[in-house]
C-alpha cells in the first residue's frame, strides 16, 4: 500500500498532471499556469503545439517531447530527473494528460516508484459534452475512441449497448458519419447528442435521435473534433450465469450431447458453438 500526501515536502521531484484549454485559453486555471511556469521541465505531446500555449502566456519553462512513439524511451529519462529532485509538468495537446492521451505510462512508473503524482483539475471534453447533452449523467461510461475497423467497432458497440448507462465517445471529422452509422445499425434509435468544437467560436450541440442525427451528418459537412454521447439500454442488464458445462472437459461436454441423442458430429458442433471454440480443437479432444 502506497500512501500519498500531496502537499507534504518530499525529497524527490513532484510529476504534475496539467490539463491544458481544449479550444478557448481564457479556460486555463491559475494554479496550471503556476505550476506550468515553477516546474523544471514540461512533458508535452507536441512540443510545438505546448510552445504556442507557453508564449501567449509569457512561460519560458524547457519542454521535452513525450508522445505515443516515444513514451516507452522518455520513461526512464523522466523518472531519473524526479529522483534528481526535479518536478515535471505532463501536458497534452488539450485537455487532460492520459484521457484518449499519452500519460498512463508514466504516472502508473511513477506511482509504483512512489514519486507524488498530482493532477490538476481543468479542461476535458467529455464532461463538457455529457453534462450539455441534456442526457442522463447519474451514471455514465467514457469509452474514448471506438476501433477503426468497422467489424471491430461494432463488436464494440453490440457490447456496450447493453449498459443501462450513458456512453462517451470520441470521434474525428473523418469517420463521424460511419460511426453514427454503426450506432445506428447496433444500438437502434436512441436519445443522442453530439458537440464538436468544444469551447471554440463555432461549437454546436447537435441533440436528437440516432437516426435524425444520421440524417443529419449526411446533410452536413461535419468539421472538427467530435464528442458522441448516448443514452443507456432500456432494457434491464442481464447478470451473465456461469454456463452449466463449465466445469466439464471438452469430451465429457460432447458426451452429454450425445446421450441426449445428438450424432457426435452435431454434438461436436453444438459444444465448440457453445465454447466458441474451432470444431477441430473439439473433436480433438473428444477423439484422442
Amino acid at each position: 500500500m502506497i500512501v500519498q500526501k500531496s502537499f507534504e515536502t518530499h525529497d524527490v521531484g513532484s510529476l504534475y498532471i496539467v490539463p491544458t484549454p481544449i479550444g478557448n485559453l481564457e479556460d486555463i486555471t491559475y494554479r496550471a499556469l503556476s505550476i506550468l511556469k515553477s516546474v523544471s521541465v514540461i512533458a508535452a505531446e507536441d512540443t510545438r503545439n505546448t510552445k504556442k500555449l507557453l508564449n501567449h502566456f509569457e512561460i519560458s519553462t524547457p519542454l521535452i517531447s513525450y508522445h505515443e512513439h516515444n513514451k516507452h524511451g522518455r520513461e526512464e529519462q523522466l523518472l531519473e530527473r524526479l529522483a534528481n529532485g526535479e518536478s515535471i509538468a505532463l501536458v497534452s495537446d488539450a485537455g487532460m494528460p492520459a484521457i484518449s492521451d499519452p500519460g498512463y505510462e508514466i504516472v502508473k512508473a511513477a506511482t509504483e516508484q512512489e514519486y507524488p503524482v498530482i493532477v490538476l483539475p481543468g479542461a476535458n471534453a467529455a464532461l463538457c459534452a455529457l453534462v450539455g447533452s441534456g442526457l442522463p449523467n447519474k451514471e455514465f461510461l467514457f469509452y474514448g475512441f471506438l476501433p477503426r475497423k468497422q467489424k471491430d467497432k461494432e463488436a464494440e458497440l453490440e457490447r456496450l449497448g447493453r449498459l443501462q448507462a450513458t456512453i462517451l465517445f470520441y470521434e474525428s471529422p473523418y469517420r463521424i458519419k460511419e460511426t453514427l452509422k454503426s450506432i445506428q445499425k447496433t444500438l437502434g434509435n436512441r436519445p443522442i447528442a453530439i458537440a464538436r468544437e468544444l469551447t471554440k467560436r463555432f461549437e454546436e450541440y447537435v441533440r436528437g435521435t440516432v437516426d435524425e442525427l444520421v440524417e443529419w451528418a449526411n446533410e452536413n459537412e461535419p468539421k472538427g473534433e467530435f464528442c458522441i454521447v448516448v443514452e443507456g439500454s432500456s432494457e434491464p442488464e442481464e447478470v451473465e450465469k456461469e454456463a452449466w458445462w463449465e466445469n466439464l472437459e471438452l469430451s465429457d461436454h460432447v458426451k452429454h450431447y450425445m446421450e441426449e441423442g445428438m450424432s457426435s458430429k452435431d454434438a461436436i458442433k453444438q459444444v465448440a458453438k457453445d465454447r466458441n471454440l474451432p470444431k477441430r480443437e473439439v473433436y480433438q479432444a473428444y477423439h484422442v
